[in-house]
């Protein structure tokens, strides 16, 4: 396993502070088209003796997921992006589907251990729902959107890329949908499940298809996080270390060692399915002295998370003999 991490921001005290901790590379958002910009970020990274493993968020599919890329411009820049990646050697890029949205909050500042602030979502507020990510530019879009109609994009949109990715040595993972609703704002949802993901490998096989296992995203869903390993463990290349406290419909961030989910015995279920690859801390905590930071990638809680983890990668290694 590999631990990785995103900074933000992406500065070089943060990068040696990563270093310092035993963090072996950082996943980036996409820095915008053309080569340049990416071995910008790269090099960057480099410089404090760290490797950029993926580049995740700040697509530009929003058109492709809501039907609207009439041109293919959107899915070309994609394209690119991922030739890109296999020159450069980036391995992994993490994308998602959810029409109209990134991941979405209702609140960035719900009270966690000794006053530390997460971010929280409960569907009943979803009126006031704001996207935490910056890729929608805008109001979310109530236009509605069948359930049928987004796989039908969806796999579209992989068979559009997957064949580049083959070419290039880069692998394409898929993040659940976060909340794991049927439908938001309109909108289906329909990487809400494990059947939903093994539909998803079965549909569009290929060696550089795969998973973002966020666990966070998969205790909201309400299954055995061990058991959800077992089924899809061949298919997990990167893992978003996180947890939640609630249901799909309702739920809070918290310490990665002090939520419902038994931390340990996910360690182990990635250790006996052979994951390898990088895992991240996610939508940490912002501790005291954070208050201006950006909500669930403040510096301080990503600190402790790199410990927790860490010490749980070395507790589960497989022993001699």
């Amino acid at each position: 396993m590999q631990l990785a991490t995103v900074l933000s921001p992406l500065s070089r005290e943060n990068l040696r502070l990563a270093a310092q901790c035993g963090v072996e590379g950082v996943v980036s958002r996409y820095p915008g088209p053309g080569r340049e910009a990416l071995r910008a970020v790269r090099d960057h990274i480099a410089s404090e003796g760290l490797r950029l493993f993926a580049v995740e968020g700040h697509l530009p599919i929003e058109r492709i997921k809501l039907g609207t890329d009439h041109d293919g411009r959107d899915l070309e820049e994609v394209r690119s992006l991922i030739r890109h990646m296999g020159e450069l050697g980036i391995p992994l890029l993490c994308t998602n589907f959810m029409a109209g949205t990134d991941w979405v909050r209702t609140r960035v500042d719900a009270p966690e251990r000794g006053g530390a602030r997460v971010t929280a979502f409960d569907l009943a507020a979803a009126e006031q729902a704001v996207s935490l990510s910056a890729t929608t530019g805008g109001p979310i879009d109530d236009e509605p959107v069948a359930a049928g109609v987004l796989w039908e994009r969806l796999l579209a949109f992989l068979h559009g890329i997957l064949p580049v990715a083959e070419e290039h040595g880069v692998t394409v993972v898929m993040h659940p949908d976060d909340p794991p609703l049927a439908v938001f704002r309109h909108k289906a949802r329909v990487l809400n499940s494990v059947e939903a993901f093994e539909r998803l490998m079965a549909e569009a096989p290929s060696p550089n298809h795969a998973i973002c296992f966020c666990v966070g995203t998969f205790v909201a869903m309400g299954v055995s996080i061990p058991e959800a390993i077992g089924r899809l463990g061949q298919h997990i290349r990167y893992v978003h270390f996180r947890d939640v406290r609630g249901t799909a419909e309702s739920f809070v961030e918290t310490f990665h060692d002090n939520g419902p989910t038994d931390m340990v015995a996910v360690m182990r279920a990635l250790r006996s399915v052979g994951f390898d690859g990088p895992m991240r801390p996610d939508h940490v905590p912002q501790l005291e002295g954070e208050e201006d930071g950006e909500p669930g990638y403040t510096m301080l809680g990503r600190l402790f998370a790199y410990g927790y983890i860490r010490a749980l990668m070395q507790a589960t290694e497989p022993t001699a003999g």
